[in-house]
């Protein structure tokens, strides 16, 4: 019984001394209304301030900034695949394919905000952009302009590049994401969101931005042969890009399930899923070491990956103690992130790293 509990019978006016157990009771109510009023000041009913900080909360979650990383790596790690296997790299060419990427990115983003608003799953998720805005239609037209630009600049780099298999394997990941929230498919209802991912920013997207470097250059041209050491990067990076829509849905349980969306959290519940992430981050490095071991990578991406390994412990651990909890458990997407991210980094650096060793 809490101490204030205990006490209040000894804190009542001698003049008129009530009962124990109205006191207790009293107490109770009073307790109640104290913990209705701090939540809702915890959700914007505060002060302005505190209304004001929110909102800004609100635009921030809503950006997804972190998220863009998703373009970034797959990129990257790809492009510096390219660079250890036949020295090839073309920095216009990157950059105009990161703009790309992002751009296909924000479409994803848009437009799943757009189809959850319609199925009801964003109904009381406040930093949609759908709510935020206050038109589906407004949203609906950014994502498809979004796409369009995107495209754009993919069938640019596809003309620099002269590889069909790039334009292919890229237009195969941007069907992943339309499959994934896009009616009438909505496969990410049926919990086929984590597999499509994988597929989309691992073996599709990393592998289409290492044939992306391939070149029609009348004095070199080099049409990029498929290995086995962006197959391995490829996989790496489709697992960690896995962890963060995994984890994203820990906090959104009861509302998936309110509107029929059958997440994996949905069928199997809070704790075995931290299970699961503790099994994926294990798995990352299991395979990164595997691969290593069978020289499918470099030594310098195996020594650089290991240095992660105390972020992708504090995933684990976090998401372990905090993953029936929805106001921490939110931010263990945006951790896997900062794995996703470095760990990603530190494969490309090693493959760039390993290309300059051979090159001495």
């Amino acid at each position: 019984m809490p101490i204030a509990l205990a006490i209040a019978p000894l804190l009542v006016s001698p003049l008129a001394p009530p009962s124990p157990r109205v006191s207790v009771a009293a107490t109770r109510r009073r307790e109640l209304r104290r913990v209705r009023c701090s939540a809702a000041a915890a959700s914007g009913g505060g002060s302005r301030d505190a209304g004001e900080l929110s909102r800004a909360t609100l635009l921030w979650r809503a950006a997804k900034l972190p998220i863009y990383s998703v373009a970034l790596v797959p990129l990257t790690v790809g492009s510096a695949a390219a660079y250890n296997q036949a020295g090839l790299f073309f920095a216009t060419r990157y950059f105009g394919l990161l703009a790309a990427a992002v751009l296909v990115i924000t479409w994803l983003n848009l437009s799943n905000d757009v189809y959850d608003s319609d199925t009801g799953a964003d109904k009381n998720k406040k930093e949609s952009v759908v709510n935020i805005v206050g038109s589906r239609a407004a949203t609906q037209n950014a994502a498809n302009i979004s796409l369009l630009l995107g495209f754009v600049g993919l069938f640019w780099a596809f003309a620099e590049a002269g590889d069909v298999r790039f334009i292919v394997l890229v237009i195969c990941a941007i069907l992943c994401g339309y499959v994934y929230q896009c009616p009438p498919f909505r496969l990410s209802y049926r919990g086929l969101g984590e597999p499509l991912c994988f597929a989309a920013f691992g073996p599709l997207a990393t592998t289409a931005f290492y044939f992306s470097n391939s070149s029609t250059n009348i004095s070199r041209a080099v049409l990029l042969p498929l290995s086995r050491t962006v197959i391995a990067s490829s996989i790496l990076v489709g697992l960690t890009t896995t962890l963060i829509l995994f984890c994203s849905h820990f906090h959104q349980i009861d509302g998936d399930r309110a509107v029929g969306k059958i997440s994996p959290l949905v069928r199997i519940g809070t704790k075995t899923g931290a299970t699961f992430v503790t099994f994926g981050v294990g798995t990352l490095y299991t395979l990164l070491f595997a691969f290593g071991i069978s020289k499918y990578l470099p030594s310098s991406c195996i020594v650089l990956g290991a240095l992660t390994l105390p972020l992708g412990k504090w995933v684990v651990d976090y998401v372990q103690k905090n993953h029936d909890d929805n106001t921490k458990i939110f931010m263990a997407k945006y951790y896997c992130v900062r794995l996703h991210a470095l760990f990603g980094m530190a494969v490309a650096s090693g493959l760039v790293l390993a290309r300059k060793v051979i090159l001495v």
